[in-house]
């Protein structure tokens, strides 16, 4: 990407370095982030243990009791290399603004950007108390993406989605279910589960897919304003195929059960975020409509 260095954003809030305090249970709201299945994978692997089966319904991470000793506060004493990341999703966190405040505008809404934090083994958030191993998540509780940047290095490693478009798509998904909180999606489709519990996972997977559109249309205004580079697409749609519900159960040794996909599979997740990017509309993501 053709990313320009500019600094920290005004919506960036480093928590880096503060440690995480003793996890307490997790409030209403927390889903399981972009890249919780992924890490839920990683560790169903290595400890030969299903990993899976602790979470809950909804997404909900499993909690833990976790302390951890001192650490360096306010995120200091970092690397070029490390505060060259932090302004890259600085630069997304902006750039994912401008653009949908322009799209929002356009069709009468008002956009509030989100803030962006940034967290180390673990962090209090609105929704509770959450671990790295949940991955990326939006929290609708005070509107905050929080991602552990260790992330990236297992995205890279571990699920072969190495990339920075592919790191601005896990971002920009996670913007995509802040758009959607501030358009009253989510909690239409927490109504919809609640009044039809057989069917909560497929208005979940509706809604991950949805985010992914919404991704995808981030990247179309990218790629129309000459910022994207060649490969940078196929580093997005890697990415959306590598975590995939249906791929993440073979990792981790399962059997492939539609019914317990919360994410949608690989197919389904590069499918809507290439629509995202091919459309630019995010009328054009009515994941509800085509999943009925």
């Amino acid at each position: 990407m053709k990313w320009t260095r500019g600094g920290r954003s005004e919506n960036l809030e480093d928590r880096r370095g503060e440690g995480a305090a003793y996890g307490g249970g997790r409030g209403p709201g927390l889903k399981l982030g972009l890249g919780g299945f992924l890490l839920l994978a990683v560790l169903s692997i290595v400890f030969k243990k299903d990993f899976f089966s602790l979470v809950g319904g909804g997404g909900m991470a499993p909690s833990a009791d976790v302390s951890t000793g001192p650490a360096v506060p306010g995120g200091a004493a970092r690397t070029a290399k490390d505060e060259e990341l932090v302004e890259f999703v600085s630069f997304v966190i902006d750039d994912a603004e401008k653009v949908w405040t322009k799209l929002l505008d356009a069709a009468g809404k008002r956009y509030v950007a989100p803030k962006l934090v940034l967290f180390e083994d673990g962090v209090e958030s609105a929704c509770g108390y959450a671990e790295s191993a949940t991955g990326p998540f939006y929290c609708p509780g005070d509107q905050k993406v929080y991602i552990d940047l260790g992330f990236y290095q297992e995205l890279k490693d571990r699920f072969g989605a190495p990339g920075d478009f592919a790191q601005a798509y896990v971002i920009t998904h996670e913007i995509g279910h802040h758009v959607q909180h501030l358009l009253g999606i989510d909690e239409a489709v927490r109504r919809r589960q609640a009044q039809d519990p057989r069917r909560e996972n497929v208005y979940s997977v509706a809604l991950e897919l949805q985010a992914d559109c919404f991704a995808g249309v981030w990247g179309a205004a990218t790629a129309q304003r000459g910022i994207l580079e060649k490969g940078d697409v196929e580093e997005g749609l890697n990415a959306a195929a590598a975590i995939g519900d249906d791929r993440l159960q073979r990792a981790a040794g399962r059997r492939v059960s539609p019914d317990a996909f919360t994410h949608g599979s690989s197919e389904q997740r590069v499918s809507w975020f290439r629509k995202g990017l091919e459309s630019g509309d995010f009328a054009a993501c009515d994941t509800f409509r085509a999943m009925r």
